[in-house]
């Protein structure tokens, strides 16, 4: 089967502009994916095709590039709960200003290689990069596809242990994995107490690539009713969008969904089979050095 052609990052630049105006100027990253695809007409097939291993979709990842080049331009900023909102520069800029800050980037960042000192190898010998580098913006998915393929490597009740061992580090409380068959899709259950109110959650693990879709969530919702206030599917791939609107759907219980990305990062933030190091930076200070 021929792979669906997803655009590339370029070709989300404007849109992500023309929505956040649309939006009050300011969106979450979930919401971005969503309104930015549907106002592009992008297919369910394009939307879905996954990113490798990364738990993450091609169309994410080709859009948090978009971000980023809209980010060096003075576009955008972002906060640290995933709040993109347009500067002062970004609501007033053009579609031509927009189209040609790919070029602008690169060359800025060209004459600040050229401009910066040598770097040196211990045998002194000049090691310079010239690629692009955009780690502060974007994260590097290299340790995601790695975490991810481990993921998909375990077998699944060493998946379900692991889904159980996460809720139970995030404040969920007699969380059990009920191991049970032909039980609509539960995998297990637990309580989440927030301030004075507790709520009854059972959840469903789904190790797998590819997409959720919608039918596993109203299958889930189905089985969850008078049994649960709260339902949550977490999966290795991704959902598509009918899935994730068929989680909040009117008149029917809410279903929080956390996809492959967000477990990679549930995941390094408690420190579940990920090691975060920090690493020292040395800078020299020209200045100081003068003044001495």
């Amino acid at each position: 089967m021929t792979a669906p052609a997803v655009p590339s990052y370029d070709a989300y630049m404007w849109p992500i502009v023309e929505r956040l105006r649309a939006h009050g100027r300011s969106m979450t990253n979930e919401e971005m994916l969503d309104d930015v695809s549907a106002h592009m007409g992008l297919s369910e097939a394009v939307r879905s095709a996954p990113h490798g291993n990364s738990g993450q979709t091609e169309v994410e990842y080709r859009m948090a590039w978009a971000r980023t080049y809209l980010k060096k331009i003075g576009a955008l900023e972002n906060s640290g709960r995933g709040v993109w909102t347009l500067t002062p520069k970004g609501a007033a800029i053009t579609e031509a200003e927009v189209r040609g800050g790919p070029r602008q980037v690169q060359q800025d960042y060209a004459a600040q290689r050229a401009a910066a000192p040598p770097r040196f190898s211990l045998d002194d010998t000049p090691s310079p990069s010239t690629a692009f580098d955009a780690a502060e913006e974007i994260a590097d998915d290299a340790w995601r596809g790695a975490l991810m393929a481990r993921l998909l490597a375990l077998d699944p009740s060493a998946f379900e242990r692991l889904c159980q061992r996460l809720l139970r580090e995030a404040g969920f409380s007699k969380v059990e994995v009920t191991g049970k068959t032909g039980d609509g899709g539960i995998d297990g259950t637990g309580v989440l107490r927030m301030n004075l109110l507790s709520f009854q959650v059972i959840f469903q693990c789904k190790r797998w690539q590819g997409s959720v879709g919608a039918p596993t969530v109203r299958d889930f919702r189905g089985a969850m009713v008078g049994r649960a206030d709260k339902g949550l599917i977490l999966t290795t791939g991704t959902f598509t969008a009918e899935a994730r609107r068929e989680a909040v759907r009117d008149g029917a219980p809410a279903i929080d969904l956390v996809d492959g990305e967000m477990l990679c990062d549930l995941l390094r933030q408690h420190r579940l089979g990920v090691r975060v190091e920090m690493v020292e930076r040395v800078t020299i200070d020209a200045v100081a050095l003068s003044a001495i």
